[in-house]
């Protein structure tokens, strides 16, 4: 999700990418907040966030992208944990850390045109949305 918005806008730092490999599956495979969720706004707070950790001023400016970011993906795709997420697409948690489920979360089509790379889609091209118009671009 990163490197699609990284080759469309730039200015995403490989750094940034590479801190978000841990994202994926709903934080190390757990089901926890969804990865791509996650993912666009890394990329909105590459564009936006602070730079010192006592830029409280910055922090409270780089929540409201951030928060558009998080409503509009929960509205979109019907929650923001990928367990419930794994739910709504296909009736059940996958415990991605556990290799029988992994196997069958990917039986299931969980990296198939309708599972995960539509939620990674539809991250993407919200936090797009966002940080085009944040550069001043939509």
């Amino acid at each position: 999700m990163l490197a699609a918005l990284q080759a469309k806008l730039g200015g995403i730092d490989q750094g940034v990418f590479k801190a978000g490999t841990c994202l994926s599956g709903g934080v190390v495979g757990r089901g926890e907040t969804c990865g791509a969720l996650t993912g666009g706004l890394m990329a909105i707070g590459s564009e936006v966030g602070r730079e010192r950790l006592e830029d409280v001023e910055q922090l409270r400016k780089a929540r409201v992208p951030g928060t558009e970011m998080y409503l509009r993906f929960k509205e979109e795709v019907g929650d923001t944990l990928c367990a419930e997420i794994h739910k709504i697409k296909f009736g059940r948690t996958y415990h991605l850390y556990d290799p029988a489920d992994l196997k069958a979360f990917h039986a299931a089509g969980g990296h198939g045109p309708d599972g995960c790379p539509t939620v990674c889609r539809s991250a993407a091209r919200i936090a797009a949305d966002i940080i085009l118009r944040l550069q001043g671009n939509a």
